[in-house]
């Protein structure tokens, strides 16, 4: 890919990976420990999820939690330098900035049905949310912003969930080692 010199600083592209790499510290601190210990509430109070869902979401350990983490790693990080060698044109990186954010209104939904605190809803409204939010308008100011549109929103919480499906399928075959 040929490097676009754009003025639009680099913490709009490269700040996506900054970002989500806090965001991804306190779901590692807090995120298999808080699974395990809230699991059985869980399974009682939604009886309405697959078991398909249960049984994958109680088989993650720290370790492929970690490895699924350490692949997403990657999946972001090529998504900010795709970014920064556009000047912020990326339909990849624009992708997965949108991701980025709407996952973070999934952590608040979360909370919210839970109705306590869960891993990811600390940082979500403090930093991948506003991180988003000022991104996407200094795009907008840079004239690179790709428009919205509904079917836009149902793609990138899509492709982020798809995104972490792969992490965490390879995270499982990655986990030995980490």
């Amino acid at each position: 890919m040929e490097r676009i010199d754009n003025p639009l600083n680099p913490m709009v592209t490269y700040g996506l990976f900054a970002a989500w790499a806090l965001h991804d510290a306190e779901e590692v601190a807090f995120g298999p420990r808080w699974l395990r210990e809230n699991f059985p509430e869980l399974r009682e109070r939604f009886p309405g999820v697959p078991e398909t869902v249960w049984k994958a979401a109680g088989s993650v350990d720290e370790r492929e939690f970690r490895a699924a983490v350490a692949v997403m790693a990657a999946i972001v990080g090529s998504a900010a330098v795709a970014g920064a060698r556009s000047g912020g044109r990326s339909a990849f990186y624009q992708g997965a900035l949108n991701g980025f954010g709407l996952h973070g209104l999934v952590h608040l939904a979360q909370a919210a049905a839970v109705r306590g605190v869960t891993p990811g809803s600390v940082t979500s409204p403090l930093l991948v949310i506003p991180f988003t939010v000022w991104a996407r308008g200094r795009l907008r100011r840079a004239g690179v912003l790709r428009p919205t549109r509904g079917r836009d929103v149902l793609t990138g919480l899509a492709v982020a969930a798809g995104a972490t499906v792969v992490a965490h399928a390879v995270g499982r075959r990655l986990a030995p080692h980490f």
